[in-house]
């Protein structure tokens, strides 16, 4: 169980202060223990913090793939309203995601590559799983297109966009509704008109 303290103590330092301001003598402290003795639970400082963005992405899959087994092929408009809104949920209310979001943003330097692949290999699957839910609806008649592949596309910009947006703007809530609502309205007559 140590393990798991250890590694919830460094979700919160390193979501506040980054890989960089966030120290093991910190997190130990928290966890009530010797800085060495995280070292009889992870390598060091690296391998804490991969696991700790293992789990989160684990988190943000998990999430994800649930809402998607919901969704059906009668109402993709609210459907994938209903998905901006989880990706801004997670985002403001899961310090696991809160966490994920700004280290793909803001990896460090030494660990670019192995978060890069993490990021990576989550959009891919993200993606393989909106692809099959948009050819669902076209298939369906409930929106307009013939491939999948390009509304799935311009669907994950928007989300680039929010999410973007959730890491930049801060708290402004009207500033975030606003980059929504445009975006939404846009995206969503693009597939529904023919």
């Amino acid at each position: 169980m140590k393990s798991n303290d250890i590694k919830d103590a460094a979700l919160k330092y390193f979501t506040i202060h980054g890989y960089e301001g966030a120290s093991l003598a910190q997190i130990a402290e928290e966890v009530g223990m010797k800085k060495q003795s995280i070292y009889a639970h992870f390598k060091g400082k690296d391998d804490l913090f991969l696991q700790v963005l293992r789990d989160a992405k684990e988190t943000e899959l998990s999430s994800k793939l649930q809402y998607f087994s919901t969704l059906d092929s009668r109402n993709p408009e609210k459907d994938l309203y209903g998905f901006l809104q989880l990706i801004i949920d997670l985002f403001q209310k899961n310090e696991q995601l809160k966490f994920w979001l700004r280290m793909s943003f803001f990896p460090p330097a030494h660990l670019v590559n192995a978060i890069e692949k993490e990021v990576i290999e989550i959009e891919e699957k993200v993606q393989e799983e909106l692809e099959s839910q948009f050819q669902d609806w076209i298939d369906a008649k409930a929106i307009f297109g013939d491939a999948a592949k390009i509304p799935t596309l311009a669907f994950l910009g928007v989300v680039d966009s929010i999410m973007l947006e959730l890491v930049y703007g801060g708290n402004d809530e009207r500033r975030l509704k606003d980059k929504l609502e445009a975006s939404w309205a846009v995206f969503w007559r693009g597939i529904s008109d023919p």
